[in-house]
């Protein structure tokens, strides 16, 4: 389908569903009958950002032109004065999603190709393999690795805690965990008890599959600068593609420390939302690679934006790819991993289950583990309002972490 040049939005309508997990959908609807999809979920916060949508943005989008998504984003970021932040930047994100699957339905063509077309075959990514042993989270990568996968993020209960980060016991996801007491369920952590429990897993893994397996790990924040120096010298025989947010993310210097001691490559940026959160990480190249994703870092035209930059300083991009990021948000970032010349790896926990397929459809696919993108118009993705009814929103939160005295640390 092709339209003029002049693509009058008449409706913005903000969804919040529960198809296994809270998601919040935008759906941009034009005169001419052509829309679009972004997503705004803010994990744990999802009401705020449905309230701010409908409120403060909705009223500013009627009236515009659906084409002119670099002014709408201008006017969305700047035009506030508040700028920046999570709950403002998903909004920015999930109109401009919208928007470029509206101007790239209107072109009749996917979204990748208005960026400037492919820049590879296929996305490569990276699976999680977790357990509560050692040896539970090694047959999970033996299981991913028959699948094709040829990187996985390796995760362990740490002894002598009751919960470690990646880890539920039998608990499929933080919804069960809440299922008696709707509130932030509290994990223990101890510094010591990683740190020395934490190689055997590499090591392990190593003697069990080899050296053409791409591992990962991420330590979820918990560690000081000189701690995850330490853990980065620690893991260097081993081999990482990257070891993931070290270090809290508020303070960028901090992974100068961490660059000055090891060559464990560095990866950071799932909470970061603009360039600007991640701007002297890259310039001095602390890191190796920036994880923002689509949602919470202003949508495609925020995320191109900090691929560019980091191009300049040899920092590859690696966009979360975590359950509370929705199809759409799924899709969007795969757009850009198509296009992106300094592309590196896409974490992958799957397209969802057998409920959130009820609601979003996509024209992803995935073989031995490479997501292969289709050439659908715009996005590729679609979602089902009336599916989207059956299942209402439900309070959620992600855990905290407590240190064994009760000290409150980064979850």
């Amino acid at each position: 389908m092709r339209t003029g040049r002049n693509l009058v939005i008449t409706d913005v309508r903000v969804i919040l569903c529960s198809p296994g997990r809270n998601f919040v959908t935008v759906k941009i609807v034009t005169e001419s009958g052509i829309y679009g999809l972004g997503d705004a979920t803010v994990n744990g916060r999802e009401m705020a950002v449905a309230t701010y949508l409908r409120e403060h943005v909705a009223p500013c989008l009627i009236g515009r032109n659906a084409h002119d998504i670099e002014d709408i984003w201008q006017y969305l970021y700047k035009g506030v004065y508040w700028r920046r932040g999570p709950i403002n930047m998903a909004c920015v994100g999930a109109v401009d999603m919208a928007l470029w699957d509206i101007k790239g339905k209107a072109a009749d063509l996917p979204v990748y190709e208005l960026l400037g077309g492919r820049s590879r075959r296929a996305i490569g990514t990276y699976a999680h393999a977790t357990g509560n042993t050692i040896d539970d989270t090694l047959t999970r990568a033996e299981e991913l690795m028959g699948q094709g996968f040829q990187a996985i993020r390796l995760q362990t209960a740490v002894p002598g805690l009751d919960g470690s980060y990646g880890v539920l016991g039998d608990k499929k996801d933080y919804f069960e965990l809440q299922s008696d007491r709707p509130l932030p369920p509290e994990h223990p952590w101890s510094t010591r008890k990683y740190m020395n429990s934490i190689e055997e897993l590499f090591r392990e893994a190593r003697a069990r599959h080899g050296q053409d397996i791409q591992l990962l790990h991420d330590v979820h924040s918990r560690l000081t600068p000189i701690e995850a120096a330490k853990l980065g010298k620690m893991l260097e025989p081993h081999d990482l593609l990257f070891l993931e947010d070290a270090v809290a993310a508020e303070n960028q210097e901090s992974y100068r420390i961490i660059r000055e001691h090891t060559t464990t490559p560095l990866a950071i940026g799932e909470i970061y939302n603009t360039i600007w959160d991640c701007k002297e990480l890259i310039q001095n190249q602390w890191i190796d690679y920036i994880r923002t994703a689509a949602t919470h870092a202003g949508g495609i035209t925020g995320l191109r934006r900090i691929a560019d930059f980091a191009a300049l300083f040899h920092v590859r991009i690696a966009p979360h790819g975590a359950p509370d990021l929705s199809p759409i948000c799924f899709a969007a970032q795969s757009h850009v991993d198509i296009w992106a010349p300094n592309f590196g790896i896409q974490e992958f926990v799957g397209f969802g289950n057998a409920t959130s397929a009820e609601v979003f459809s996509h024209d992803l696919k995935i073989t031995d583990g490479m997501i292969h993108i289709g050439d659908s118009p715009g996005l590729g993705v679609d979602f089902n309002e009336t599916a989207a009814e059956k299942h209402p929103y439900k309070r959620s939160y992600l855990p905290v972490s407590r240190l064994e005295d009760g000290t409150l640390w980064s979850w």
